[in-house]
């Protein structure tokens, strides 16, 4: 059964690609005052289709053949391969007729509709699922200091929480220069207790040696325990 739905969801969803794939032509088309004789989810070979309805003079259906579809255009050979139409003179509505420009439009249209598809849908996936930034409050197990930040004082497993008095929303934030370079107070908690740390003038000359590497870095969201150590065979 979960085979059939999978199958099910990805037909619908290169169904959908193409319909807004001829979509771009059809509108660009359209835009230009070109007629439009069919709009077709997948081919109507021989001309059998599973579904049509004609509206305002373009015929709509769905082929029985899915391996695309195609948008028939008036003055174009396109998918249908329809020659009939071009062997009598050119038509003030047809592709032929219209200038380069417009005629690289209607062509382009499909995949213009493509490129902003794919942007919408990485847009909304990073919305949803990405993270720009690493909030302070995800580091539930605190820092890992670096050599810098040692000579400083801190520990594995404080937790910054204030800078000069205010809370931290951003852990990137605790490497911009401002909080480096600024002589400020840094508020820790570490266990049950809070204290201050202050960031040294002389810290430029470590950043330098060491870089900002080697300041702090988060630990990981996931704690980690070792729960037992087997001797797997004795050292010769």
């Amino acid at each position: 059964m979960s085979i059939v739905i999978m199958v099910g969801q990805l037909i619908l969803g290169l169904s959908i690609l193409v319909i807004l794939h001829e979509l771009g032509h059809f509108l660009a088309a359209r835009a230009f005052g070109i007629k439009v004789d069919k709009f077709y989810l997948f081919f109507d070979a021989r001309g059998f289709s599973l579904f049509k309805f004609t509206y305002k003079d373009v015929e709509y259906g769905i082929g029985w053949l899915p391996l695309g579809g195609y948008v028939k255009i008036a003055g174009m050979i396109d998918e249908s391969m329809d020659t009939e139409q071009m062997a009598g003179p050119a038509q003030p509505w047809e592709f032929r007729s219209k200038p380069a420009w417009q005629r690289l439009i209607v062509m382009l249209g499909g995949v213009f509709v493509n490129v902003v598809l794919g942007i919408f849908i990485f847009w909304m996936l990073t919305a949803r699922l990405g993270e720009s930034y690493i909030a302070n409050s995800s580091i539930k197990y605190g820092i890992v200091p670096g050599t810098i930040g040692k000579k400083m004082g801190l520990e594995a497993g404080d937790k910054i929480v204030a800078v000069n008095g205010k809370p931290v929303d951003r852990f990137e934030d605790l490497m911009s220069s401002k909080v480096l370079l600024d002589h400020t107070v840094l508020t820790l908690q570490r266990g049950e207790k809070t204290m201050d740390v202050t960031v040294p003038a002389n810290i430029i000359n470590d950043l330098s040696d060491y870089g900002i590497e080697q300041f702090i870095s988060p630990l990981p969201r996931l704690k980690f325990a070792i729960d037992s150590v087997v001797l797997v065979a004795e050292p010769k």
